[in-house]
This record gives C-alpha cells, sequence and structure tokens, in this order.
C-alpha cells in the first residue's frame, strides 16, 4: 500500500496535500463559530477581520513553539524553520497565541461580548475544529504517523518506513468525543456558570494530549514530546480546579445557559424599545436566555 499523497501539480503550481487541509479547517472553525454567534444573540459582522488575525497568530505561535521544542532538528537546515508545509505546529502554541490575540480583539470589535462567554462559546468550536484537522493536517503530511506498528490498522505514510499507528484518526476520534461531551454539557447543564464548559474543555483536552502523545508519540529523551505531556497534565489539573471552584461558587455567579436562537420578532422589538437606560449591560442575563427578550444585541464596533 502506497503512502496517501502529501502534494500534487496544477501545471507549474505544487500544493500541499497538508495546506488545503489547514485552509479548510480554518473555514470550517469560522462558519461554526459564526453560527455559534448568530444562535447565541450576539452580532457577528465583527468576526470576519479578527479571524484573520487569529489564524495567523495560531499559525506562528504554532511554528514557534514546535521550533523551539525541537530545536535540534532545525539548527543544521534553518531554512526549514518556514517550512511549514512540512509539518510542524504546535497545538499548545497556536493556542498560546490565538486565544489571547482573539479575545482582546473581539472585546474591542464586540464588547457586549465578555471573555468568558465568548471562551464558552468558542471551545465547541475549536474541539470540532481540532477533529476535522487531525484528518485533513497530520493525515496528509509528510511524517504524520506514530510509532511503527504490525497492526491490521496501520498505514503507510510519506517519508516514514513501514506501517504505522495512524494516530491522526485517533486524535480526531477523541476530539469529536470532547465535542459531543461539551454540546452535551451545553444543553443539559442549565445552571453552569459562565467559563464552566472552558473549564470542562481545558480537563478533557488536556488529559488527551497527555494521553496520546505519552502512548502513541512518545520518544524518551525528546523535549517537544516530554513538554506536551506536561503540558496536557498541567491543562488537565487546571481545568478540574478551575471548574470546581466555579461549580461551588455558582450560586453567585452569572449562569449562562446554552445557545438560543435570536428571532427576528426579538431584534424588532429591541428597536422598538428604543435606546437602552444608562449603564445597562448588553450582556446576556439568565432571564434574557430564559424568555422572549433579545440577548446580547451589542453594537459593533470598528
Amino acid at each position: 500500500m502506497r503512502p496517501i499523497p502529501v502534494v500534487f501539480h496544477i501545471w507549474k503550481l505544487q500544493i500541499h496535500t497538508y495546506g488545503i487541509g489547514l485552509a479548510i479547517t480554518f473555514w470550517f472553525a469560522f462558519r461554526y463559530f459564526e453560527r455559534r454567534l448568530r444562535r447565541a444573540g450576539y452580532p457577528y459582522q465583527w468576526l470576519t477581520a479578527v479571524f484573520v488575525w487569529v489564524i495567523v497568530a495560531a499559525i506562528v505561535g504554532a511554528r514557534v513553539l514546535h521550533v523551539a521544542s525541537n530545536w535540534s532538528d532545525y539548527s543544521s537546515d534553518p531554512a526549514q524553520i518556514l517550512a511549514v508545509w512540512n509539518g510542524g505546529l504546535s497545538s499548545f502554541g497556536g493556542l498560546i497565541f490565538a486565544i489571547p490575540t482573539g479575545v482582546i480583539l473581539a472585546r474591542r470589535r464586540c464588547p457586549s461580548l465578555s471573555a468568558t462567554t465568548l471562551l464558552d462559546l468558542v471551545s465547541p468550536v475549536l474541539m470540532a475544529a481540532w477533529g476535522v484537522g487531525r484528518l485533513l493536517g497530520p493525515q496528509l503530511m509528510v511524517r504524520g504517523g506514530g510509532h511503527p506498528t504490525t497492526a491490521w490498522f496501520g498505514m503507510y505514510y510519506a517519508d516514514q518506513v513501514g506501517k504505522r499507528l495512524p494516530v491522526p484518526i485517533f486524535q480526531s476520534i477523541e476530539s469529536f468525543v470532547v465535542f459531543g461531551v461539551l454540546l452535551l454539557v451545553e444543553r443539559r447543564v442549565a445552571t453552569r456558570p459562565r467559563g464552566f464548559l472552558v473549564a470542562v474543555t481545558m480537563t478533557l483536552w488536556g488529559l488527551e494530549r497527555y494521553i496520546e502523545q505519552h502512548l502513541w508519540l512518545n520518544y524518551p529523551g525528546h523535549l517537544g514530546s516530554t513538554l506536551v505531556q506536561i503540558a496536557g497534565l498541567t491543562l488537565f489539573a487546571a481545568g478540574i480546579i478551575m471548574g470546581a471552584v466555579l461549580w461551588r461558587r455558582r450560586d453567585r455567579l452569572p449562569v449562562l445557559p446554552g445557545p438560543l436562537a435570536a428571532s427576528s420578532e426579538d431584534a424588532a422589538a429591541d428597536e422598538d424599545a428604543g435606546p437602552r437606560p444608562a449603564g445597562a449591560s448588553d450582556e446576556p442575563t439568565p432571564s434574557g436566555f430564559g424568555s422572549s427578550a433579545p440577548i446580547g444585541t451589542g453594537t459593533v464596533t470598528t
């Protein structure tokens, strides 16, 4: 069996399947997050400009941390640092750069959307996009497989000898399981405090990253592999602590039930109601989610 093609040509143009996969993944994340914003009743027109910067930050951060943690692989040939099409993007690096960028820009463009609400809304998007990205990214890149195997489900990957564990497929399945859990929590735990969905995401994804790195991608003495495991366990522990604290204090914190579609009648009623009183907040409240009152009708700023 031959490896999955990682590059093809259209006339003189060389196309890398890895790049196409990343582009599709970003497009999916954008459309899904836009849909969740609309369903929650928030403005979404600001998202396009912000998302472009989030993509740039994610790619730069992912590459910087990958190169830094695997410097021995690049020190002899620095030109390879820019060869992103061969793979080599750190998920934690992407998040470290992209999340602060997205939160800061979103707060500027959509003041009615608080940071905690934003992160709650985007958490399922990140997990769904991670699942899609594993199938369309590492699965289609050079050296995308895990350890050698003789199992029937082993696959061949470009620039790797013999059958390999299809780790990107394992990762995708795990990510969609976490995604399903998040949707279940969002729909069934109606009195959860804001930020609780983020805590669940941190816990499950951190554990997922540790397990897959420890079982399928661990290379003794390799700094990058060790750092991923440490980061996964740290994220797992932080998520548990954050979730426990939020849950214990839920009676004193704002709650955020699942997204509720804002109807056209609601929007019309909001316009007829005239300007809000001074000091009134555009942030959705529990009563706003549970009644026909409009929610999150803040003004988009540029």
